[in-house]
């Protein structure tokens, strides 16, 4: 009796489940990476492997397209998990920013983020050729993910991608943003990031916002907001590119 009322609140209140499960999981996920990777693996990073896991698992019971949304006593994860929280997530980081450590970035940030996008395109376009896709709109579709996994699903959509590519692009850019997020803390001294101006670079470079946030979380917080100022820009430059010029570019070579 008591289950069946519970499971009831839950069902009727999504959002509220939704909230308890990110949670229980970002506390999990961080007390994993205290207690067993001393936090050199980033608690977010974590948090976000349990949640291709209960993704996977979610869309296995269900037979769904949407993963453990699909289940409803979580579908208010899909509200959590939309591009409205998302986006403000990532806008909220740059109140954070102190404008006269981003003025000294100057044009090397700009240069980053021209560098960063054309990098990813081409590393995930490669990757695209070698897997046996010749033709010019898959080979962009899975290169502007490879730019980050939003650019990959609004580029393919603008050109006309099938739901397999774009699938496939937002993989890449999942696989790019957990490395990221994982690799950034081990690399950090290595690479001299220590510092807002090589932040602000990193995040034009790297451009996933998830990742730059997570692994910069992992290596000093106070550079958080820096690096995803620029990976927001980054973002927004690729779906910019995605669509006309790589799209252009990549149709004339093939």
């Amino acid at each position: 009796m008591i289950m069946e009322s519970l499971l009831k609140v839950l069902n009727s209140y999504g959002m509220i489940s939704g909230f308890a499960v990110i949670g229980v999981t970002m506390w999990a996920s961080y007390w994993i990476s205290g207690k067993f990777t001393k936090g050199r693996l980033h608690g977010s990073a974590i948090a976000i492997l349990i949640g291709l896991v209960l993704s996977y698992i979610g869309g296995v019971f269900t037979g769904g397209q949407k993963g453990i949304v699909d289940i409803p006593m979580f579908s208010g994860i899909g509200i959590l998990g939309g591009a409205m929280l998302r986006d403000f997530a990532i806008i909220a980081t740059g109140y954070g920013v102190k404008v006269e450590e981003l003025k000294r970035a100057g044009v090397s940030g700009v240069l980053s983020l021209i560098l960063g996008v054309f990098i990813s395109f081409i590393a995930g376009a490669g990757v695209a050729l070698a897997f046996g896709y010749t033709d010019a709109v898959s080979v962009t579709t899975i290169g502007a993910g490879a730019v980050t996994y939003i650019v990959g699903p609004v580029t393919g959509a603008a050109i006309g991608a099938s739901s397999e590519v774009m699938a496939l692009s937002i993989t890449a850019g999942l696989v790019k943003a957990i490395l990221v997020m994982v690799v950034t803390p081990f690399v950090a001294p290595l690479i001299g990031l220590n510092n807002p101006r090589s932040a602000v670079i990193f995040g034009g470079l790297m451009g996933t916002s998830s990742g730059v946030a997570g692994g910069l979380a992992a290596t000093d917080p106070k550079l958080v907001p820096y690096g995803c100022l620029t990976a927001a820009f980054y973002t927004a430059l690729g779906c910019l590119l995605g669509p006309s010029l790589l799209y252009l570019v990549t149709n004339a070579i093939l």
